[in-house]
């Protein structure tokens, strides 16, 4: 947990940022979630940290933190290419896979009551940055009388077809912020899990860290320590057809970019992706 500290500490020095708040609270959750939906051999992690304000709350990943974070310091490169090759000589060693530290997991921000009653998206694909409004507290919970404990909490447990998904979700009355992970929130009580009923997708929560002056900040496009981009402002739909489009035509895009057919383009062997929202098809 030192590290991700230390990579709060130095960010905070690598350009200048918006502060939308300060966190009073920064939740961290594992989460897992199946890459490809229907063989389910490929699951993929990530953290992800909610900072909780007095206003406006933050859900981002930890390891696209850390990278953007990294690279838009001067000698962010150099730091990086050390990384892979600690990564490198440990899968030569172990013989086992290992997430290089370059990369970036998942794209997707959410800042909520930002603005004031509204939730802002930041997310991307394919190199293009975009930003969209969505709806504060979206889900429509039921209460159920089951319970369990997370970390020491007596979590109650609530239910809600939200954008297509059964979502089943663990709350914690006794820590009294209506806030969870990515777009979950509306509940009476902090989301300590959450998941939908077929498993693709599972938040848990891990640590709680009280904090102070710890800056909420609107994350910029990182290009390189000197260089920022802007989003493009889309709205969320056109972005998520946008997005299924732009996975389900990764051979063609590559083989298109490399100049040789290295990349099946055979639907017969693409990979499944059922995305967290299903509505937009």
């Amino acid at each position: 947990m030192s590290a991700i500290v230390g990579i709060f500490a130095l960010s905070k020095h690598t350009h200048a940022q918006d502060v939308l708040d300060m966190a009073l609270h920064r939740f961290y959750f594992e989460h897992k979630w199946q890459f490809d939906t229907l063989t389910y051999q490929d699951t993929r992690d990530d953290l992800i940290i909610l900072q909780v304000g007095q206003n406006v709350s933050k859900s981002f990943s930890y390891f696209t933190f850390r990278s953007d974070s990294l690279r838009a310091t001067p000698d962010g490169d150099r730091v990086l290419t050390e990384m892979i090759n600690i990564a490198v000589r440990e899968a030569m060693a172990t013989g086992e896979r290992v997430e290089f530290p370059i990369f970036r997991r998942s794209t997707t921000t959410v800042y909520k009551n930002y603005p004031i009653g509204h939730v802002t998206v930041t997310d991307g694909f394919g190199g293009n940055h975009f930003q969209y409004s969505d709806y504060l507290h979206p889900q429509q919970w039921i209460l159920t009388d089951s319970t369990k404990t997370i970390l020491g909490y007596t979590c109650q447990m609530a239910v809600s077809v939200f954008r297509g998904r059964r979502w089943i979700a663990w709350f914690a009355p006794d820590i009294p912020i209506s806030d969870g992970p990515w777009k979950l929130s509306g509940l009476p009580g902090l989301i300590m899990e959450a998941y939908d009923e077929k498993k693709h997708f599972h938040y848990k929560l891990v640590s709680i860290i009280n904090v102070e002056n710890d800056p909420i900040i609107f994350s910029p496009v990182v290009l390189s320590s000197t260089s920022f981009g802007r989003y493009e402002n889309t709205s969320r739909i056109p972005f998520l057809r946008g997005l299924f489009e732009h996975l389900h035509n990764m051979p063609a895009i590559m083989n298109e970019q490399l100049g040789i057919d290295t990349f099946d383009e055979n639907p017969k062997h693409r990979r499944h992706h059922c995305f967290k929202e299903r509505d937009f098809r």
